[in-house]
């Protein structure tokens, strides 16, 4: 497990829709999570969580606060979306 993983999960759930499509699909954290490690992101939920936390903070210091920028946490788009 990495953080350096979890941090290239998170980019490509950005910028590959079609990935994010196939997690999207799979219902529950358990399901998301194989699918996530059969794609070769050794990580776990809480360090794609921490991994979230730190870019929100890079992209607060870059637009001056405000809402975060989303990967995960944008409606429908969750591992474990509280939303």
């Amino acid at each position: 497990m990495s953080k350096e993983a979890a941090q290239a999960f998170i980019e490509k759930m950005k910028s590959d829709h079609a990935f994010r499509a196939r997690v999207l699909a799979e219902e529950g954290v358990e399901a998301r999570m194989a699918l996530i490690g059969a794609e070769g992101f050794d990580c776990s939920a809480e360090e794609i969580g921490a991994a979230q936390d730190d870019w929100d903070a890079e992209l607060d210091d870059v637009v001056g606060g405000g809402q975060p920028g989303c990967a995960l946490y944008e409606p429908a788009c969750s591992l474990y979306c509280p939303y």
